[in-house]
């Protein structure tokens, strides 16, 4: 009976200590597909495996983790929205070298916040931590400059290269929060509301029309007792509102 009880009581352990770890890995691949976003799914159809790929991203959010990453002072912010607008400006009358520079100014605003540029692969994983949805616009933009100079890009790929690296660039100089893009502050959300409360100061449309209806009917009865040749009656009102 002793030897039963202990066997039940070790099963009992096992299917608990089983059941909490089912619990754990869920609660992680979740917490991962969260922050991750579709960098979660690319990872995953690389990899072919779930562990694998969760491994993957979790040792890139421990890698991020030992970054000595810094904010950048006002100044320094300034200056580069200032090389990304003549980036752009650029772009009509030279749009592969709009490119190449746009690539470099992505780098140095990179190196200049702390993250190690030595090589493209790793930047791209560090990069995907913070900016799981942009990272691919790197990803296809770099495609792009590199087709460009082997001389196999047309302009409007270049174009859509300009447009990958402004979406990084922003990133990297974002203020709001701490510039996670995959669910926090970063992710757009703020514009789309500062539109909304700027559409909610203005008239309503039907409100604003019906001043000039109501005005417009006393017009006309105005009108109707002036053609009949009679007087206003006691206390009426031309059609702007003041008194007879």
């Amino acid at each position: 009976m002793t030897v039963l009880i202990v066997v039940i009581v070790v099963v009992v352990v096992l299917l608990l200590a089983g059941g909490g770890l089912v619990l754990a890995r869920r609660k992680r691949s979740e917490q991962l597909q969260e922050s991750f976003g579709p960098e979660y799914d690319r990872v995953l159809d690389r990899s072919g495996s779930k562990n694998e790929a969760e491994a993957e991203l979790a040792e890139r959010r421990k890698r991020h983790q030992q970054l000595d990453l810094r904010s950048l002072d006002p100044q320094t912010r300034e200056r580069f929205r200032g090389d990304w607008k003549q980036i752009q400006g650029e772009f009509v009358d030279d749009p592969g070298g709009s490119v190449d520079k746009a690539d470099s100014l992505v780098t140095t605003i990179m190196r200049e916040r702390g993250y190690p540029v030595d090589d493209f692969d790793q930047r791209v994983d560090d990069i995907s931590v913070e900016h799981p949805r942009v990272v691919e616009n790197y990803r296809e933009a770099r495609r792009v400059r590199d087709a460009y100079r082997n001389g196999s890009a047309e302009t409007e790929d270049l174009r859509g290269a300009v447009t990958s690296y402004r979406s990084l660039v922003d990133a990297l100089l974002d203020e709001g929060g701490d510039g996670h893009d995959g669910g926090g502050s970063g992710d757009g959300r703020h514009r789309e509301d500062d539109g909304r409360h700027r559409d909610e100061g203005r008239p309503v449309e039907g409100r604003r029309d019906e001043p000039r209806g109501a005005e417009g009917e006393r017009a006309g009865q105005a009108r109707q007792e002036r053609e009949a040749g009679g007087p206003p009656a006691d206390g009426a009102h031309d059609h702007d509102g003041s008194r007879r």
